[in-house]
């Protein structure tokens, strides 16, 4: 699993909305938000707490959301070296002076790889029932040319490119007014802020930690052999259920009946389980074979990991040992998963 350690701060991000959307990207390590109003921070929190079908199916990469009381024109260094900063519907709520500090710090100071950038388009309110700003709280609202000079300028000054886009399309007739809402989508010439630029700035904490919460992932040792035994285990019970079968079928050949055709082999089963491409056939057909010593049915180690779901959560031997070994009974040697041939089940099921 490759570690792409994608780091997002949605600035202004009021009940949090985007970051609930943004949370289920597994390529995203770290999520923050940012708004001047606490009690809804406050609120809105708890909703971003994982839930029990993040514990039954951990992420592969880690999580972590925080949330943060404080300004959007505001430094703080925990900020830096982001990937992507959001800012949606969020400049149009400032004042003259913050709107020009805004620029100096999100593009300046903070200098993410990319800054996505949404505000309406005053050009569209004619379409709306009432003509006049669409929030109480709106300061302004551009039109494209207004917005679009301000976004050239920006990106000029802090060596940005920009390209413009919206959501919204307008109605027959009214093509010539544009999106509802209009969005500047700026990346930074050079790409992301290197590790040693951002060590470089001073420790500069002035937001407010109102919440903060993280998610089980394959990273934590406790998720990982959780979900690695279990997926062990379900493959040794199908490797044996398998083997119970041919055993029946070469019984059946053995009396003179026509044995049934199951259709079963380590690398396809009809009509449920997993579907192998040819190298992973080749793979699990090169790799040693399940064996049965008495009553005790084996399963090697090397087998297991021949198959891909369980070569991606772990692709070394001595790793699936050293996770698995206290959940599952191993071979003397510990090169084995030991069950047991039969269950009672067999014989309920008649294999």
């Amino acid at each position: 699993m490759e570690d792409k350690n994608i780091q997002v701060a949605d600035l202004g991000c009021g009940d949090t909305s985007l970051i609930r959307l943004l949370k289920v990207y597994p390529c995203i390590e770290l999520l923050v938000g940012v708004d001047i109003d606490e009690d809804k921070l406050r609120w809105r929190g708890d909703k971003l707490s994982p839930f029990m079908g993040d514990f039954l199916k951990p992420r592969d990469l880690d999580l972590t959301i925080t949330l943060y009381h404080g300004s959007a024109v505001e430094r703080d260094s925990r900020l830096l070296g982001f990937d992507l900063i959001t800012c949606i519907e969020l400049i149009e709520h400032l004042d003259s002076g913050d709107l020009a500090r805004f620029p100096e710090v999100v593009f300046g100071y903070l200098s993410p790889a990319m800054v996505v950038i949404s505000t309406p388009n005053s050009e569209f309110n004619p379409l709306f029932p009432i003509v006049t700003l669409r929030d109480s709280d709106h300061k302004f609202e551009w039109n494209r040319m207004e917005f679009q000079t301000w976004s050239l300028y920006v990106a000029k000054c802090y060596n940005y490119s920009v390209e413009f886009t919206g959501v919204g399309e307008p109605p027959a007739g009214a093509e010539s007014v544009g999106f509802c809402t209009q969005i500047g989508i700026f990346r930074k010439n050079g790409g992301r802020a290197t590790e040693s630029c951002v060590s470089e700035q001073h420790h500069h904490h002035v937001y407010k930690a109102v919440f903060t919460t993280s998610y089980p992932s394959l990273k934590q040792e406790r998720f990982l052999r959780l979900v690695l035994v279990n997926e062990v285990s379900q493959q040794v019970e199908s490797l044996r259920v398998r083997y119970l079968r041919r055993l029946k079928e070469q019984e059946d050949r053995e009396s003179g009946n026509e044995p049934k055709d199951t259709g079963c082999s380590d690398t396809h089963i009809p009509c449920f389980g997993p579907v192998f491409t040819e190298d992973e056939k080749a793979r699990i057909e090169k790799s040693p074979k399940p064996f049965c010593v008495g009553d005790k049915f084996f399963v090697p180690l090397q087998r297991l990991l021949a198959y891909p779901k369980l070569n991606r959560l772990c692709a070394e031997e001595e790793m699936m040992r050293s996770v698995i070994a206290d959940s599952v009974d191993l071979s003397v040697d510990g090169s084995a998963v030991v069950v047991d041939l039969h269950y009672y089940s067999d014989y309920v099921f008649d294999f």
